[in-house]
């Protein structure tokens, strides 16, 4: 044996790098089991590839039987071309890289010595070298846009057009010219004039389906790319308003809804960009008289005319004390008694601000607010006009012209990022959302004299909603208990059943006819019973392709869906 060779002891003894990678598995899936989609779940998931390969590295390099130069090699070149990788090809995408390369290449690190135990000690030995370095080449040739909501990876070669490149190539370089004397557009009957409707709580009225779309199926009026984006759509006068990444520039864009033309954009320099949901901004543009309000993923509020695109004035919601979340702001304005109302997240006083609709100008700032992504939601208990922020902290009221906080309710949680359910003219029911496992809590909130009492009428696990909004029917809430689309006995908190079909989705009511309208992660729009004694789906159709997390529409006979890559606009058959 010359002194170049690695004087390797084989069999290795294999039985403890065996027992890492099941620990792997088991503290990847066992926790989610438990504590789906909590902060024990994502900690989980990065440390147990982190913690994995450094025990690894442990027992190969002291416990393997392993000698010579090939002790560490194998080590180095496990680490050293994750950390090139990160810096380099996979900027920004660190998060997904050292989850899933590394559990890569403990899986071809392990599983050789485990399927090669009949060879000889030189194919084992340069088959383990080959299949690391081959490895490390495949990922540097990958690149990752974002996961889906069980955090599985959306992969494409390094070469290839992302979605949102090739939507700027084929878009044309110039923007629409301006219209001067565009028609006024303000929302009117049947309009859905900001995030999930006029009153926020995905409830459509005045439509009734011909649910047999065998028959008559929903159809396809345009379809068309987008840039990324993961808000919905605001429809008023013939218009379809909403927000996308546009390269460097976040873009409020209006379109023709009849046609899917685009009117006007405006844009501003700002771009929001995280490992999970990739780029684009988060929220919704609300209409209000004839002004457009929109909030970026990066903390500016601006008012545009609606007809024209024309900025009135701009705010940022940081430089008023608010702090950028971690999956950026994705809370969509609400206007009412003069404010523009929006979730800031600064706490201690500063978790929620309200702007003077006319010149933008600070007004308030108040509230516990730290971690959230739901949006502020108007409310009357006690014949008391105001609106609600859920949050980390709970949930507060505030009277919207000054901010006073009416009344509030602590139930801490990570963060939240689903809106409150109104269900009459004293109860409200709210979620622990991301982050939180404790489920669904119906309130009632009462006023006598000046004095506000809030109690908890019953707490459930039945629902645990993660980011996907439901609707209250019947006496009955339609909505998601994780990944599990399901329906909850309003009286008491009882689930009546749950279905696995649709992934992390959101759901419409069609409150004339007794329907939700779903719209699944996977992209399909499904019609199902609102019924609590047994799921049944009515209809489906494949709206969209890819991950859609977006809120669908249905305004005037049409359903407006998008994601990050495409929407497109159906027109739904009637009764």
């Amino acid at each position: 044996m010359t002194a170049d060779t690695p004087r390797v002891r084989w069999p290795v003894r294999l039985w403890p790098g065996l027992l890492i990678l099941a620990g792997i598995v088991i503290a990847w899936t066992v926790p989610q089991w438990l504590a789906p989609r909590t902060m024990i779940h994502f900690i989980a998931l990065l440390a147990a590839p982190v913690l994995g390969a450094v025990a690894a590295v442990i027992w190969w390099t002291f416990a393997a039987r392993v000698r010579g130069l090939l002790r560490w090699a194998i080590p180095a070149l496990v680490f050293l071309p994750l950390a090139a990788l990160t810096v380099t090809l996979h900027k920004g995408n660190e998060f997904l890289v050292t989850i899933y390369g590394l559990t890569a290449a403990l899986v071809v690190w392990l599983g050789w010595l485990a399927l090669s135990m009949p060879f000889s000690v030189i194919i084992r030995r340069n088959g383990l070298i080959a299949g690391l370095i081959g490895l490390w080449v495949v990922v540097g040739m990958l690149k990752m846009d974002g996961v889906d909501a069980d955090f599985i990876p959306r992969l494409s070669w390094q070469w290839q057009l992302s979605d949102e490149e090739q939507f700027l190539a084929e878009k044309p370089t110039a923007a629409p010219a301006p219209v001067a004397d565009a028609k006024l557009v303000e929302a009117g009957p049947g309009d859905w004039p900001g995030f999930r409707g006029a009153k926020r709580d995905g409830v459509v009225t005045g439509v009734k389906l011909d649910p047999d779309w065998a028959k008559h199926a929903p159809e396809l009026v345009w379809k068309k790319r987008v840039g990324p984006g993961w808000g919905s759509f605001a429809v008023a006068g013939g218009k379809l308003f909403t927000q996308e990444q546009r390269g460097p520039d976040e873009a409020v864009v209006c379109y023709d809804a009849a046609t899917g033309d685009e009117v006007w954009e405006f844009k501003t320099p700002a771009r929001f960009k995280e490992a999970i949901s990739g780029a684009g901004p988060r929220a919704t543009p609300n209409i209000h008289g004839k002004k457009l309000y929109v909030q970026g993923a990066t903390g500016k509020v601006h008012r545009l005319d609606a007809a024209t695109g024309k900025l009135d004035w701009t705010a940022d919601v940081i430089a008023a004390g608010g702090t950028l979340p971690q999956w950026g702001f994705a809370a969509s304005p609400f206007v009412t008694d003069g404010m523009v109302i929006v979730y800031a997240g600064g706490g201690n006083g500063k978790g929620t601000a309200g702007f003077k609709a006319d010149t933008g100008e600070l007004a308030w700032m108040a509230g516990n607010a730290k971690h959230a992504y739901a949006s502020v939601h108007p409310a009357d208990f006690g014949g008391v006009p105001q609106v609600l922020v859920v949050s980390d902290f709970g949930l507060e009221s505030f009277r919207p012209a000054d901010g006073t906080k009416l009344w509030e309710h602590a139930w801490a949680t990570e963060q939240r990022s689903t809106q409150p359910t109104i269900l009459s003219e004293s109860d409200v029911m709210i979620g622990t959302g991301v982050g939180g496992n404790q489920g669904v809590r119906r309130l009632r909130v009462t006023k006598r004299g000046d004095a506000w009492n809030v109690e908890t009428v019953w707490s459930t696990r039945a629902s645990k909603p993660y980011f996907n909004d439901g609707v209250a029917v019947g006496g009955h809430f339609y909505g998601f208990d994780g990944s599990r689309f399901c329906c909850v006995d309003l009286s008491n908190g009882r689930q009546m059943w749950k279905e696995t079909a649709y992934g992390h989705g959101q759901v419409l009511a069609l409150a004339d006819q007794g329907l939700l309208l779903v719209q699944a992660e996977s992209g399909e729009v499904a019609l199902v019973e609102a019924k609590p004694d047994d799921f049944s789906e009515v209809a489906k159709v494949p709206a969209l392709t890819e991950k859609t997390w977006n809120h669908p529409v249905v305004a005037h006979g049409f359903l407006y869906v998008r994601n990050g890559q495409e929407a497109a606009c159906y027109r739904l058959p009637t009764q």
